[in-house]
């Protein structure tokens, strides 16, 4: 991150309140065995705590996030992950009561110096949320927004919008409609065009929010492709709630989990082998969600067997001969 950027005042934060008074939210990470272990450390967290007022949201976050790999932060709903993903480019900031604690380095400058201003920061450090978000605006339009926003001067207009959509892999599938509203496209073709809107002021990182919890296998598998490729050239975090998406994209699998802030137990290991032991997933020792997640299974089936013991005592099967 470059020197001289204009002067951000912040106004005095208060004293934190006591560690007791919220959960206690570890993290560790470890490479995949075939990652490059020497590459550049984009984010060093070194002691992060996010309060939002009083509320303790995360404790104790350490870790170092490499350059130009997939990095996924995996754990149970509520554990702070997107919390966390939103403090690497100051996305809280605009919460009122949000304050970050400890020291959080981009390419060794502390993120939230006085000298850092955040805009800068969150052009240079690009985020894609869970629900696709495009402007109500054409395809072309979309692209274009934020080049001509912070003052960006191309050669051509024409070519960054191409190539900004060929490298989200929605050229083929809009070039012939680019004056086409983009509210117009599908769940899966409206969250590609925000990683192109994203990727067109140059980012450095791409922050994804769950960027696939909302689309269908197909375009699932899209979106996962599409991260492959566009790490050659980007860093990538992303937060899932998937541990089969986390084994099959990411690089580096860190692993959340919320304790007591008597103590806390994190479990890690390479991309693709995290295998959390199943107290950490949820306090009650089950798999989080996981009976919300099926109850709509299951009340179809209670439904689908009340009808049909229904059926049959109120119409039973004539006897044969009569």
């Amino acid at each position: 991150m470059t020197q001289g950027w204009p002067q951000v005042t912040q106004d005095d934060r208060e004293d934190p309140p006591a560690a007791s008074d919220g959960p206690r939210i570890t993290t560790e990470i470890k490479p995949r065995e075939d990652a490059d272990t020497a590459a550049e450390t984009v984010f060093r967290l070194d002691d992060v705590h996010v309060y939002y007022g009083s509320f303790l949201a995360l404790r104790g976050v350490n870790l170092d996030i490499p350059e130009r790999q997939i990095t996924a932060f995996i754990g149970p709903s509520g554990c702070g992950k997107s919390t966390l993903i939103r403090c690497l480019n100051r996305m809280n900031d605009l919460i009122p009561g949000a304050r970050v604690e400890g020291k959080i380095h981009y390419h060794g400058q502390d993120l939230y110096g006085d000298d850092v201003d955040p805009v800068e920061v969150r052009r240079r450090i690009g985020m894609v949320f869970q629900k696709p978000n495009p402007f109500p605006k054409s395809i072309y339009e979309n692209i274009a927004f934020g080049p001509k926003v912070i003052g960006m001067k191309p050669a051509s207009m024409d070519e960054l919008v191409e190539e900004s959509l060929r490298r989200a892999a929605l050229w083929d599938e809009v070039k012939d409609k680019l004056k086409q509203n983009a509210l117009a496209l599908s769940g899966g073709q409206q969250q590609r065009l925000c990683i192109a809107r994203a990727i067109a002021v140059s980012p450095d990182v791409i922050l994804m929010d769950e960027p696939a919890s909302a689309l269908d296998p197909v375009s699932t598998g899209r979106i996962e492709e599409l991260m492959e490729q566009l790490k050659r050239d980007y860093t990538i975090v992303i937060v899932t709630h998937n541990m089969q998406q986390a084994a099959r994209i990411s690089d580096r699998t860190a692993f959340f989990n919320a304790e007591p802030a008597s103590g806390s137990v994190t479990t890690h290991g390479p991309a693709g082998r995290v295998r959390p032991h199943r107290r950490d997933l949820h306090p009650a020792g089950r798999p989080a969600d996981r009976g919300l997640r099926h109850r709509p299974v299951r009340l179809a089936r209670l439904a689908f067997a009340a009808a049909a013991l229904l059926r049959f005592a109120c119409f039973p099967r004539r006897r044969e001969g009569t």
